[in-house]
């Protein structure tokens, strides 16, 4: 009897790679912990900060992979952790304009339970524009979430800024118009949907504790070893893709998000949300 030679376990290999990227990993969420340094914040209280992006809701799982049970438990997930505050950096549902893979109230309903005392906040991304942007933002403010398209609200009882900087894909990131309410040194946190946007971000007036998050990317959704994205959508280099990136001294966490796009694949980079401490 032949033995299997080497094209067989090289094809069977293969087989059960492309059956992990499909079918396992992109279903494998990360609940990931990111611990800043306490110091660079002064005396502010205690603060933990969820972020979750790139939900791409649909009614179609098997290609798009988070339909609405998935949503739900991954906010369950995200409540549980007990954030101040959520960070939602856009691309709310999967699709382009002119086909609606989900209900826009629909999404908006889901993401509504998510439940944070110092409230949650949100950007656009490209996906909800290619939607229907306006609606998307009547419909997610009608949940209680705020939209912060360029924008930049204090909140009630702290000396903390948040700051929603628009997507840049989509020509609505306007950085200096976000920050320009921000008091000089005020501590602030920086949600937006591409990370491009970063490398038009102005100097602050004055040294200021910053977390700046973004999304989009996916991590490139496949992440090869000792090369990393081989693919990044956007105008963002794409060492820009995944983790801590700086950029003429600021420091960004580019997350990997929790959907896909394109295909629904995921390989060495698993969908994540993130709780900044």
């Amino acid at each position: 009897m032949r033995r299997p030679g080497w094209r067989a376990f090289a094809a069977l290999a293969l087989a059960a790679l492309g059956l992990w990227s499909v079918a396992i990993e992109p279903r494998w969420v990360a609940a990931r912990t990111e611990t800043l340094d306490s110091a660079a914040w002064g005396a502010q209280p205690r603060l933990r900060v969820a972020v979750a992006s790139d939900w791409h809701l649909t009614e179609r799982s098997l290609w798009r992979v988070t339909d609405v049970e998935r949503a739900r438990r991954i906010v369950d997930a995200i409540n549980a952790a007990q954030p101040d505050l959520v960070l939602l950096p856009g691309d709310f549902l999967a699709g382009h304009g002119g086909d609606e893979p989900l209900p826009i109230e629909t999404m908006a309903e889901v993401l509504g339970r998510l439940k944070a005392p110092l409230g949650v906040y949100a950007v656009l991304g490209n996906h909800d524009w290619w939607h229907d942007g306006a609606r998307i933002t009547h419909a997610l403010s009608a949940q209680g979430i705020v939209v912060l398209e360029n924008d930049a609200v204090s909140l009630p009882g702290r000396e903390l800024w948040v700051v929603g900087i628009g997507d840049h894909s989509t020509g609505h990131s306007r950085p200096d118009r976000a920050l320009s309410r921000v008091p000089a040194g005020a501590p602030t946190l920086v949600l937006m949907h591409d990370p491009a946007s970063l490398a038009g971000m102005p100097r602050l007036a004055a040294p200021a504790p910053v977390l700046t998050v973004a999304g989009h990317t996916h991590g490139g959704q496949v992440w090869v070893p000792g090369y990393g994205a081989p693919i990044v959508p956007g105008a963002a280099p794409r060492t820009w893709a995944y983790g801590w990136i700086e950029n003429r001294g600021r420091r960004m966490y580019v997350t990997s998000g929790l959907g896909v796009s394109i295909l629904p694949v995921r390989l060495n980079m698993r969908p994540e949300w993130v709780l900044f401490e």
